[in-house]
């Protein structure tokens, strides 16, 4: 099966220790987002689980613990935008991010890396040209060690509105132009352009709109084939990513950036955080009464059968 780590939250950027424990003991308890009474319980051992998915805009505090992962298959997003921390209150630095994706690279392999520059939004100082001269010298610092880059337009959910109430929507013009030269640029630097829910109207640029997180981005990254079972079905419908088992838990990523769709209010952010405990099999507090803990059916989805990643 796969665990999927970052669509609630950034694990690799504030709970690498926590993720540890639960590595070293073996599982995981996961409460459902809209019923937290009702509680997964996940086994972590590969013998089940054929590629742990990391979503982070800061895998550095993962690094110390790589050792612990080789085990298990991984595929990792690194985020790197050009926002500053007026729109991205606590991303470090980006060329600390940078170092760090370089040297997660040579961990894992350049097939188990993507970079996503995402979510494109213009705001102020941050224009069209801006964001190519930016996406030009990210790639070129990039380039060797990625095949991929994933981009996405800014999507105005509802915490999106609350949180940056001034934002405006990307026309599509400026979609057509940004996505246009944006290909054009990630060509020159070896990378495939993936965007991410963004329907076709990129492809006649030379990009790949399969989807950012599919059965082909996985099996290349553990060069393995996968027999995947249907996945859960997003509620939009220009993604056609295979959303699998995510750990994670919303209104927890301390980043604090304005346009996550996963945060609803920092003062909240804030105060879940406080209930982490790293020991905790749960990412935010502990069990509480009235949990009804299901054990998650789980099974290897790697074909056993030889093929040409076996060649």
């Amino acid at each position: 099966m796969i665990i999927n780590t970052g669509q609630r939250t950034d694990i690799p950027g504030f709970y690498s220790e926590w993720f540890m424990n639960r590595l070293k003991e073996g599982y995981v308890l996961v409460r459902n987002p809209f019923n937290e009474n009702q509680v997964n319980r996940y086994i972590l051992d590969p013998s089940v689980v054929d590629v742990i998915g990391f979503c982070t805009k800061n895998p550095a505090p993962m690094l110390p613990y790589m050792d612990r992962l080789v085990d298990f298959g991984q595929f990792w997003y690194v985020t790197i935008t050009p926002y500053g921390r007026d729109i991205e209150q606590n991303v470090p630095g980006k060329a600390e991010v940078i170092r760090a994706f370089q040297s997660l690279s040579e961990i894992v392999g350049i097939d188990a890396i993507g970079w996503r520059y995402d979510p494109i939004l213009l705001y102020g100082r941050y224009t069209e040209e801006f964001h190519l001269q930016a996406f030009r010298r990210f790639a070129g610092e990039l380039s060797g060690y990625t095949k991929l880059c994933v981009i996405s337009f800014i999507d105005f959910y509802t915490k999106v509105q609350k949180n940056f109430p001034e934002l405006t929507m990307v026309s599509g013009e400026a979609m057509e132009y940004l996505g246009r030269e944006i290909i054009k640029i990630a060509g020159e630097y070896g990378m495939e352009v993936r965007p991410c829910g963004e329907g076709g109207f990129l492809k006649k640029y030379g990009a790949n709109c399969e989807g950012c997180m599919t059965k082909a981005v996985y099996e290349r990254a553990i060069h393995q084939r996968l027999n995947l079972p249907a996945s859960v079905k997003s509620p939009r419908k220009e993604c056609v990513c295979y959303l699998s088992c995510d750990i994670g838990a919303y209104n927890t990523c301390m980043h604090l950036c304005r346009y996550c769709y996963a945060n609803l209010d920092p003062a909240l952010v804030k105060e879940n955080y406080k209930q982490h405990d790293p020991k905790s099999p749960f990412l935010i507090g502990r069990e509480k009464e009235g949990d009804v803990i299901h054990d998650a059916a789980q099974s290897s989805f790697i074909e056993r059968q030889m093929s040409l990643f076996d060649m």
